[in-house]
């Protein structure tokens, strides 16, 4: 997957992108050629986006009018939104005993309405032009879960049934939507969470790695960012116009048992 995938310069929304998946994401895709809006909710992000050649919204997207105010951002500065990348997401663990409903509602609202509003608002656009992109960053873990992750399964788990129901509604108006599902990301993200897993399950932060985040893995590595921006990008394009409703794993072999 290439850039040769791409034929046509579009306008692309991508959300959560000060570091990790989205700014790789926002890089390739400007690479491309396209004209992208970075979104996230650190302001540091911004010269991140500047840096690779992106414009930048900053938004919470825990807030319903933040997510219509960025596509509309987009509309403003691109004229429409070609390409929608739902990638911003946090992450809390404990146990369902312990999970704080705060957190709960925090995280639902931030990666499964969010993205919901987020395609709600960028589908007129999409329809008006005949030919839409919707990519969903899910994870392994909307296939699969792990103690002490709650919401954040129940959220990538629902995007899934967001990413099929987005997929049968938009075939006939030449959009379509398929969600990708990498397992353990060298994130900050998944940096962050290395110390809470190794709370959790009573290990170093070591065996967290070995033992818990790579233990279902073939190929015993984390994932490069890039790898999965390469995936997105194919998914965007042109030449993936008969792709739709469908979950790609990035997983280093973990479902493969």
């Amino acid at each position: 997957m290439t850039s040769q995938t791409v034929t046509t310069p579009r306008v692309a929304l991508v959300t959560g992108t000060s570091s990790g998946i989205g700014a790789a994401v926002v890089k390739h895709f400007c690479e491309l050629g396209h004209q992208v809006l970075a979104v996230d909710f650190n302001p540091a992000g911004k010269a991140t986006a500047e840096k690779a050649g992106a414009a930048f919204f900053e938004a919470d997207l825990t807030d319903p009018d933040a997510c219509r105010a960025a596509v509309a951002d987009a509309v403003k500065r691109f004229g429409g939104v070609d390409i929608l990348v739902n990638n911003a997401g946090i992450q809390h663990v404990a146990s369902i005993e312990t999970f704080p409903e705060e957190k709960w509602r925090q995280i639902m609202d931030l990666m499964l309405t969010a993205p919901f509003l987020l395609t709600q608002a960028a589908w007129p656009h999409m329809r008006e032009k005949g030919w839409g992109r919707i990519v969903n960053v899910a994870s392994i873990h909307a296939q699969v879960a792990s103690p002490g992750k709650a919401a954040y399964i129940s959220a990538k788990h629902g995007m899934i049934g967001l990413t099929k129901t987005a997929a049968l509604e938009g075939g006939e108006q030449g959009i379509t939507a398929n969600a990708v599902c990498p397992a353990y990301v060298k994130t900050p993200l998944v940096d962050n969470q290395i110390a809470d897993q190794a709370k959790l399950h009573g290990m170093d932060e070591q065996e967290v790695i070995e033992k818990v985040m790579l233990k279902e893995a073939a190929i015993k590595r984390l994932i490069e960012p890039e790898e999965v921006a390469q995936l997105i990008a194919y998914l965007a394009s042109d030449a993936a116009g008969a792709v739709t409703g469908s979950s790609f794993n990035i997983d280093l072999g973990w479902t493969a048992h």
